[in-house]
């Protein structure tokens, strides 16, 4: 009872916190709106942007984050005024519309594709049957008798059959994991392979069986056995194009993302290029730490305040106002240049120092929330069945101890926009279930992850688009390069095969180590 009164009473001042917040950010607002007022040169348009409730920002200022930002995880600012490079205008509005009707042509595709292929498999499958069935329908009472043989041929051919249905449902009936630009070659290919074989027996079938009709009932089931050991071994051509010919490494590529530098090397067989993009997307989602924008407008802000901190008077009237600005901009600009680095060097030891002191705050609040659960633990075993506290009920205990630190820490490492407050409940509860210690529950805000460990709608990259001057169907090549492009950076992947390994042998005479220890027999001992 006192656990869920304390986080009743946290919840209302949590309330009353964020209207107060509310205030001081439309205050904020204003008060950054006022010189742009004044001053007639600067006539941009501003766009406004009604964010959900639950949706993060994506691109507020870190400056203006740590001033008007409230305490709420980032989720009681729900708008946005002032130019900025993630303002949406009407063009991207319609352009996003266009890849909504771009995505339901590729669902149309997809679903065409498949089509064919059951088709197709269908097809496959119930000609071997056909080729039998038929002479017993039209001409049972012409056919010689096969009696035991027969008998045995059609157990092989029912066995061989159930093989190759085992075999394609796992090669070819799998769960799509992208919809790729264009068709995979090796698989079309297949297709048309397997469709010209089949036409090629049912028109030998329909010429030298059906029209004459054969007697030799025999030679016809020896004849649909020996398409089903065809299509055992097209099959088994599909094993090595689809699935063993990529294993071996052979191109070793380097992926940048072109925001902050971040890179990784695979090394991948012989693909395709939208192929080697998909393998590439789905390593992103696993290595690399999550896309944060709050990070890089850092630099942005350090060097608007430094060009904000420049004054242009002009002493030669209004005709040459232009180019004499824009030098003196740029004659202080350079002046100026030779003491920013003390500048950014205090500014990235300041930083440190805070986020060092909130992050080892953060650890001692979260070690006494823990010891905590230790004691409601003990005194949950005193009490009756019914009335123990259910994993959520102790993370909502708790949590209030705490908040207060982890909301301060994520605001230092810009890490609010990717943790709302009912996941970091869900990930209390999880941890208080499985008896996780606390630093295995600080771990996933201490370091930023990969982008896997956090919901869709936090990754900032969900569509792609390949770019390359080389066809996407073509092979990877030694010096190939393709980007990968989503709404606020790209991946560029660079390509490069790795080299022929010359090994040589080098034979060592096992007489070569030995040696022989000779003593003087006059010594200074």
């Amino acid at each position: 009872m006192s656990a869920a009164m304390d986080t009743e009473s946290t919840y209302s001042g949590y309330s009353h916190y964020s209207g107060h917040s509310k205030k001081a950010h439309r205050q904020g607002r204003d008060r950054h709106k006022s010189p742009r007022s004044k001053d007639g040169s600067r006539s941009e348009k501003s766009v406004t942007i009604q964010t959900p409730p639950a949706e993060p920002l994506l691109g507020n200022d870190a400056s203006r984050a740590e001033e008007g930002q409230d305490d709420n995880w980032g989720e009681t600012t729900t708008a946005i005024t002032g130019t900025s490079e993630h303002s949406i205008s009407q063009e991207d509005i319609a352009r996003i519309s266009k890849d909504l009707e771009d995505s339901v042509g590729l669902d149309c595709k997809r679903y065409l594709g498949l089509t064919v292929a059951a088709v197709l498999g269908l097809l496959v499958f119930l000609t071997p049957i056909a080729f039998i069935l038929l002479p017993q329908i039209l001409w049972r009472d012409d056919l010689e008798p096969c009696g035991t043989v027969c008998e045995g041929v059609f157990i092989s051919v029912a066995f061989k059959l159930l093989i190759l249905l085992i075999g394609t449902w796992a090669l070819f009936f799998r769960q799509p994991k992208a919809d790729l630009p264009r068709v995979f070659v090796f698989r079309a290919l297949l297709l048309v392979l397997i469709f010209l074989f089949v036409f090629s027996y049912w028109l030998f079938y329909g010429v030298r069986i059906l029209d004459s009709k054969d007697t030799n009932y025999q030679g016809i089931v020896q004849y649909a056995v020996s398409l089903v050991d065809a299509l055992l071994f097209i099959h088994y051509l599909a094993i090595v194009l689809l699935e063993l010919r990529q294993l071996q490494p052979v191109f070793t590529v380097k992926v940048v993302r072109s925001t902050d530098g971040e890179s990784r090397y695979y090394s991948l067989g012989h693909l395709s290029i939208q192929r080697a993009a998909l393998v590439v997307l789905e390593n992103y989602y696993r290595d690399f730490t999550v896309y944060n924008p709050a990070l890089l407008t850092a630099s942005k802000s350090r060097a608007a305040k430094h060009m904000a901190g420049l004054k242009v008077y002009n002493v030669d009237g209004p005709g040459n106002n232009a180019l004499g600005q824009s030098r003196a901009m740029i004659a202080a600009a350079a002046r100026r240049r030779d003491s920013s680095h003390n500048e950014l060097y205090y500014e990235e030891a300041d930083h440190e120092r805070r986020v060092r002191k909130r992050r080892a705050r953060l650890v001692v609040a979260v070690e006494e929330a823990f010891t905590h659960i230790k004691r409601l633990q003990a005194e949950e075993q005193q009490k009756a069945p019914g009335e123990m506290m259910d994993p959520r009920e102790a993370a909502q205990a708790i949590f209030p101890s705490m908040a207060r630190a982890l909301q301060k820490y994520l605001r230092t490492t810009r890490q609010q926009q990717y943790h709302s407050m009912e996941s970091i409940l869900q990930h209390l509860s999880f941890c208080i279930t499985n008896n996780m210690t606390p630093k295995a529950f600080l771990e996933r805000y201490l370091n930023p992850g990969p982008t896997l460990q956090y919901d869709r709608d936090r990754w900032f990259s969900k569509q792609w688009t390949l770019v390359s001057e080389e066809a996407v169907t073509s092979g990877l090549q030694d010096g190939v390069v393709f980007v990968l492009k989503c709404l606020d950076f790209s991946l560029v992947v660079n390509v490069k095969k790795i080299p022929f390994i010359k090994l040589s042998e080098e034979f060592i005479d096992p007489k070569s180590h030995k040696f022989v220890l000779r003593l003087q027999s006059e010594t200074s001992v």
